[in-house]
């Protein structure tokens, strides 16, 4: 169970646009919440169905500026993006 798994990100019209990987969906979530623009007032909704299956994980995503960790390496900037998810619920598609 230790293999990493294929998400595809879903839009809401069950268009699918890119491939997170990950070992569980939280990790696959918080790729593609790094790329988003949500914010914690206002999150994005991301939905990932996992390749093989008929389930789909739909998260609440944002992301926050937050200040780097005090051992960061000379090339990372002071300020950085950190992503967040909330799972909802999960989805089976028919």
């Amino acid at each position: 169970m230790s293999d990493t798994r294929n998400f595809v990100l879903r839009d809401v019209d069950g268009n699918e646009h890119g491939v997170f990987t990950g070992k569980q969906p939280r990790q696959a979530a918080l790729k593609a919440a790094n790329r988003s623009a949500g914010t914690k007032s206002k999150p994005d909704v991301i939905r990932l169905r996992e390749r093989g299956t008929k389930k789909i994980h739909v998260f609440k995503a944002w992301k926050q500026t937050v200040a780097a960790p005090k051992n960061r390496p000379e090339w990372m900037p002071a300020k950085i993006s950190k992503p967040f998810v909330k799972k909802e619920r999960i989805e089976k598609i028919e």
